[in-house]
């Protein structure tokens, strides 16, 4: 466990998931389970506001496999999302792998190798549901031409209102996953 991701430790124990079998078998597993969850209805909240479920198994890989090897997955779920399933009838855009991959990476600075707490969780879910209305508005905007400015109210509202249903979840599946992977020394 580190208290910080600033330590030479915590990201040579990050690098070496790259060369952990385990480790990329569960990248490979996250990312299967992320197209599959791709294909479950959302839930619908108030205010238009909708619960997906892909955070869910890309935080677990944070989470398992650090860092590097998430930046990896997130470019290669992202990849992979957008040409399996059609990409939802939006065009590619490499703005959104580099989102996905970024949030990838925060979720790991936020929980690879540290205490796992509900403040922890809802932080991760703070910074990525804050980047994704920073940058998610700012790819819609390019591809589409509207107003960045005119577009990022309605979403960070919708955000603000998923931020605590979506890190209950989250923490609840990483509250019910830790003995299984302590377990299996997975974590």
């Amino acid at each position: 466990m580190y208290g910080s991701p600033l330590s030479r430790g915590y990201w040579r124990d990050a690098a070496a998931e790259l060369k952990n079998p385990r480790k990329l078998a569960v990248a490979a597993l996250c990312i299967a389970l992320c197209i599959v969850l791709g294909y479950i209805p959302s839930v619908a909240l108030f205010g238009g506001a909708k619960i997906t479920w892909g955070y869910l198994s890309r935080a677990v890989c944070a989470w398992v496999c650090g860092p590097v090897l998430g930046i990896l997955f997130g470019f290669a779920e992202d990849i992979l999302s957008f040409f399996l399933t059609g990409g939802g009838g939006e065009p590619f855009f490499p703005g959104y792998t580099l989102t996905t991959m970024l949030g990838v990476l925060i979720y790991a600075l936020c929980l690879y190798r540290a205490k796992l707490s509900f403040w922890r969780v809802l932080l991760a879910k703070l910074i990525t549901n804050v980047e994704n209305v920073l940058l998610g508005t700012l790819w819609t905007s390019i591809l589409y031409g509207k107003a960045w400015y005119a577009l990022v109210p309605a979403r960070a509202l919708k955000n603000l209102i998923l931020l605590v249903p979506q890190a209950i979840l989250l923490w609840l599946l990483m509250r019910a996953l830790e003995p299984m992977l302590k377990k299996t020394k997975l974590i």
